[in-house]
């Protein structure tokens, strides 16, 4: 009997919790106010408050059980507010490179830029389509450009720690095309030279990218002259002329990929449904905005599981912690919680009383926990490694209020969990036998 009581509690359980995963904060703020208009009009709630405030007020005389489960759960919340925090960082830096306003197209079937390619001929006829914008001299915003990866060596490392940087080559209208890339030192490359402006974040991985130095790309020397501030993905680039850059790597006239400015953000229908509809080109067409989350996906998938194995594994340690803490006060008060039940206590406001207990540790641990990854890693600078054909990509932490409330709920799940056995024995000790135990 008591094993399918067991039983029926911890299917209960996991369904209580996966509820309370997927429970928008609204529906907690909900919740909290039925509890505590429960505890102000009911006798069992009034009942619970009284045991509670008992409990609370013990706190003191139990201060080293009781940080076990604060910084416990403190940790976790921290360590897996910090590993999300990556992902989300990761995948804003590349939202912000992306907008619905600007389009990008490859070859048909290409998941990527640097696995396209496009004569110059599509380039021609993608430039002129229906659905871009034009400057004021009634040229196409429109920029074909080539992406290649290259070596260089990593700032601080070993002298040949290399690691591969993403080299883009643009036309002139690249920067009206990006608006919020900036020179913030040095000038801008002229077209035709082998000269080179590099992305701040760049300049914080590799060693050489100053202005004034000179680097090897290919088989020829290039010349830094500027570094750009974008504040997204674009920071972690080396730019150059498009047509030095295809020469040097024996591209000849292609390309990789053409970006357009649009019209408006509605005259992408029309721009796609016109080079759909061009028997001369196999293009694939998306607005930048899509194209760079979704490039975002995979990593950020990989990111967020990582976070909560990692958290899981380490709630689960905090879980044991709480429920050592909570079944021995539960013990050193089994004669009060006894009294209270002989002059008419039942054992709900026992169970809520203990339970209540448990989660405003929790709760304090999860406080304490999303404060110190805030404090620590929000706007923490960090790059992903360089995998294939692609480059490092540099992005910085980002603790939004959404993460740290997941944190929040992550450890308000781990009170609940350690605090409901204890406090279900508790409630079903006999109290002759809880009075015989002290």
């Amino acid at each position: 009997m008591k094993f399918l009581f067991n039983l029926v509690v911890l299917v209960l359980l996991i369904i209580a919790l996966c509820l309370w995963v997927a429970l928008p904060w609204y529906g907690v703020a909900a919740l909290a106010v039925i509890f505590v208009v429960w505890m102000a009009i009911s006798r069992r709630g009034r009942q619970a408050a009284s045991v509670t405030g008992v409990g609370v007020s013990t706190l003191r005389q139990r201060l080293g059980s009781s940080s076990v489960v604060v910084i416990g759960i403190a940790g976790v919340v921290a360590v897996l507010v910090a590993l999300l925090a990556m992902g989300e960082g990761y995948s804003e830096t590349l939202r912000k490179t992306g907008s619905d306003d600007t389009a990008i197209v490859l070859r048909g079937g290409s998941a990527s830029e640097v696995s396209s390619v496009l004569t110059r001929d599509s380039i021609l006829v993608i430039e002129q389509a229906p659905g871009i914008a034009r400057d004021k001299q009634g040229k196409p915003i429109a920029s074909g450009e080539i992406v290649v990866a290259a070596n260089l060596p990593v700032k601080g490392g070993a002298p040949d720690d290399e690691g591969s940087v993403q080299v883009r080559g643009v036309g002139d209208q690249a920067w009206a095309l990006r608006p919020n890339v900036k020179i913030i030192a040095g000038r801008a490359f002229q077209p035709g030279m082998r000269e080179l402006v590099v992305g701040q974040g760049a300049q914080r991985q590799f060693a050489g990218l100053e202005p004034g130095h000179e680097v090897k790309l290919g088989t020829q020397t290039w010349n830094v002259v500027g570094v750009f501030a974008s504040d997204d993905a674009y920071d972690s680039e080396i730019w150059g002329d498009a047509n030095v850059i295809a020469e040097t790597y024996r591209r000849g006239s292609s390309r990789t990929s053409v970006f357009a400015k649009l019209t408006d953000t509605k005259g992408f229908d029309t721009f796609k449904a016109a080079l759909a509809s061009d028997p001369r080109l196999q293009v694939d067409v998306d607005t930048t905005l899509n194209y760079f989350s979704k490039q975002s996906e995979g990593m950020s998938k990989v990111m967020r599981v990582m976070g909560i194995t990692v958290g899981s594994i380490m709630a689960i340690g905090a879980i044991f912690g709480a429920l050592n803490t909570m079944f021995a006060a539960v013990a050193a008060r089994a004669r009060e919680i006894a009294t209270l039940r002989a002059i008419g206590f039942r054992g709900v406001p026992v169970v809520v009383a203990v339970m209540l207990e448990t989660m405003m540790l929790a709760l304090l641990g999860g406080v304490v926990g999303g404060l110190l990854a805030w404090l620590i890693f929000n706007g923490w600078t960090a790059s992903t490694l360089a995998a294939g054909t692609t480059g490092q990509l540099a992005f910085t932490f980002s603790v939004t209020p959404s993460l740290l409330w997941e944190g929040l709920k992550w450890a308000l799940a781990i009170g609940f969990v350690g605090g409901l056995f204890p406090a279900l024995r508790a409630a079903r000790l006999p109290v002759t036998t809880a009075l015989r135990e002290l």
